[in-house]
């Protein structure tokens, strides 16, 4: 069993009043290693503990009047999950009966946990009252999986300093962007076989970066400049040519979408947080075009078919909004319910198809989809996210998600 000085623990900061507990043990098991030797949350705790964070704010709640702040109350209580998910194998019966199972294991080989939580003075019949809660939330869910075809998430390194942005030109084709330390465009792919190492593309970038493909081998990335103007740069096939200024002042970053050969449509913010347009018909850049709404966020878009248009924002109560073009006139916004902490974005694999993404409340990753004749219901996919995510499909049911993560490394996830 390895050790870490606890302030870095998970990468949260939360401050211990006895400096006795400062150093405490790992648990390697629910770590996976990553291609660039970071350790990340399993897959399988990472899909147990995003779906249990609403019945678990009670927990933390009660945690928190001990004079805890959330972030160490969270470390608590993930210790508490991954303890139960550890020694589920040595316990049997009703669940009421592996709770007591497991609540005589933890006692005895969770000592460590105890100290910590006896140094926040929380009487003894608490601690027993609140770890038992959570032992039944982990083994109520440790079964349950919304999308149990999702691969879990991977680290592609890197060190973003905003969110990704993705596209695809071909089958088994991605290409990654973000802004680096610098506030210059960085850019990955992936070939069909491994992962490029990340490369600088210049420029001064002042937001998250947007990317589209139209045809093969080309790719059209956005992003907001340092005067609030919209940027775009693009590779041809052959070389990316610089970057130029397409003007606008813009109050977030941009989303841009594609339906045909030499189409562009791009989206953002402006000054009075509604949506506008800006599009590329062939020969020449359209002006812009008011089309509405009241964004608390970066819009997303995506295009499922010829002269169709959706479009996606955070409304004002936080919710997922809505608006579509139908290649004659723009829809009015809807409403499609959630609690969004992010931008949203959106791809689709198919004709009517539709995926749209954000990170909820709790930093995981939320979908929620249409049919060709409804709209789901959201999912907690899971993931700890520093960023709004990226999506994007190369082929039928394929989805590949990027975000940023808590080292503000790129990270991957992706269904098929």
């Amino acid at each position: 069993m390895g050790y870490y000085t606890y302030p870095h623990y998970y990468g949260y900061y939360p401050y211990y009043q006895n400096q006795y507990y400062r150093t405490v043990p790992t648990q390697h098991h629910f770590y996976a290693p990553s291609k660039h030797g970071k350790r990340q949350l399993d897959p399988d705790f990472q899909k147990v503990w995003g779906v249990m964070q609403k019945e678990l704010e009670p927990v933390y709640e009660k945690l928190m009047e001990f004079n805890m702040n959330r972030a160490t109350a969270r470390f608590f209580v993930q210790q508490f999950v991954i303890f139960a998910m550890q020694n589920t194998s040595k316990v049997s019966g009703s669940n009421t009966q592996k709770v007591n199972q497991l609540w005589s294991l933890f006692q005895r080989d969770s000592v460590w946990v105890m100290g910590l939580l006896a140094a926040y003075r929380i009487p003894r019949q608490e601690v027993e009252r609140l770890v038992r809660r959570v032992f039944t939330l982990t083994l109520e869910n440790i079964d349950f999986s919304p999308d149990k075809d999702w691969n879990g998430w991977e680290s592609l390194g890197g060190r973003l300093t905003s969110g990704p942005a993705s596209s695809s030109w071909v089958s088994n084709r991605l290409d990654v962007f973000a802004r680096g330390t610098n506030r210059n465009l960085i850019h990955m792919w992936w070939d069909g076989t491994k992962w490029s190492e990340w490369e600088n593309l210049g420029g001064v970038i002042a937001s998250s970066p947007a990317a589209v493909s139209w045809g093969a081998n080309r790719i059209d990335v956005f992003a907001r400049g340092e005067n609030q103007e919209l940027l775009h740069k693009w590779w041809d096939g052959s070389r990316w040519n610089e970057w130029e200024n397409l003007g606008g002042v813009l109050t977030s970053s941009p989303a841009v979408s594609s339906w045909g050969e030499n189409r562009l449509d791009v989206f953002v913010r402006g000054t009075d947080r509604a949506l506008y347009q800006k599009y590329w018909d062939g020969s020449r850049w359209s002006d812009w075009n008011r089309l509405g709404g009241n964004l608390t966020s970066a819009p997303g878009a995506v295009s499922w078919g010829p002269n169709r248009i959706d479009v996606f924002s955070r409304g004002e109560q936080q919710q997922l909004i809505h608006k579509y073009w139908d290649g004659r006139n723009w829809s009015e916004w809807e409403s499609l319910g959630g609690r969004l902490s992010s931008s949203p974005t959106a791809s689709s694999w198919g004709p009517n198809r539709l995926d749209v993404f954000a990170r909820g409340n709790n930093f995981e990753l939320i979908h929620k989809y249409w049919d060709g004749g409804r709209w789901s219901d959201w999912n907690v996919v899971g993931g700890q996210l520093t960023s709004e995510p990226s999506a994007v499909s190369w082929g039928k049911n394929r989805i590949d998600v990027f975000a940023r993560g808590e080292n503000n490394e790129l990270l991957h996830l992706w269904r098929s």
